[in-house]
């Protein structure tokens, strides 16, 4: 059960430790500018994402729970992350974490030849990928808010495990990329054609030190577990030594902790979650009432 009390603590409007540094050096005007709120992983994943892929952005920080305009005219349900492409006129925007972390990989891919994914000539090893992002969407982000939002025992230590079980899941899809797209090509010259063989597999492959598109789309999730879900829920993150290696190499990535803000910034945010307070977000209640997240 929680241990703690509720003290009334809210969600923060402005960034810390490193995630400020990096907003500091992205205040100036550019042809992309992200809409992002500090406590949120679904801003992370393209954050980070606009870090690796080295794409020039202006960070916004806004307030999505006050709305204002100009969230609302790139972003319709007032939802963060936002994208607004000051290149067209008028400008456009685009909305949905997904969706913009596409966009921004072609952008990539079609300037600077960086890209989160395998390359294009290896459609499998694209659509294993794929696979991994579809089950952190559908399985590991809805039980981490199930978790977090449990309030009576029974159901803290149910949700503990089915967000235990949806991790363990990815790992299987992980070990099956690496296993059918790495370890199972046949013989292999040296590690020279091991590393190409990983391009855009990610952190989990020994071989690469490059982020890949599921390090993005599950990153920040694991990072709140490590100090969120163990603040409020006493969780630990699963051991094991490749495990153990992945989270190492995810959460000390330049392009990853650039993006992470002090401790006492998500623990004052999630606390709202935590004790399942009424109005606490679009995705608490929607968790709250058994729909899909918005």
């Amino acid at each position: 059960m929680v241990s703690k009390n509720d003290s009334g603590k809210t969600y923060r409007n402005e960034c810390t430790g490193n995630a400020l540094a990096t907003v500091k050096k992205h205040s100036e005007e550019q042809d992309l500018t992200l809409f992002g709120s500090c406590f949120c992983p679904f801003v992370q994943r393209v954050w980070i994402s606009f870090e690796y892929l080295q794409i020039p952005y202006k960070y916004y920080e806004v307030d999505p729970y006050k709305k204002p305009k100009d969230l609302l005219e790139v972003s319709p349900k007032g939802l963060v992350p936002g994208l607004k492409l000051n290149n067209f006129h008028p400008p456009r925007a685009l909305n949905e974490s997904t969706v913009i972390l596409e966009y921004i990989n072609d952008l990539a891919m079609n300037t600077n030849g960086r890209s989160l994914l395998p390359p294009i000539t290896n459609p499998y090893a694209r659509a294993l990928v794929r696979l991994q992002c579809d089950h952190v969407n559908r399985s590991l982000v809805p039980s981490f808010y199930r978790y977090l939002q449990a309030q009576d025992s029974t159901a803290q230590i149910d949700q503990g495990k089915e967000f235990h079980q949806s991790i363990e899941g990815l790992v299987q899809l992980l070990d099956r990329a690496e296993n059918e797209i790495v370890r199972s090509s046949g013989p292999v010259s040296g590690e020279g054609e091991r590393k190409a063989l990983a391009v855009g597999l990610g952190l989990w492959i020994p071989e690469s030190e490059d982020l890949g598109l599921i390090d993005v789309m599950v990153g920040p999730w694991l990072h709140r577990a490590s100090n969120v879900l163990k603040h409020y829920r006493g969780f630990e993150l699963p051991r094991g030594e490749k495990f153990d290696r992945w989270i190492d190499k995810l959460f000390n990535h330049p392009n990853f902790a650039s993006t992470c803000n002090t401790e006492d910034l998500y623990l004052d945010s999630y606390e709202r979650y935590a004790f399942n307070r009424p109005n606490t977000s679009q995705v608490a209640d929607a968790v709250n009432s058994g729909r899909g997240l918005p």
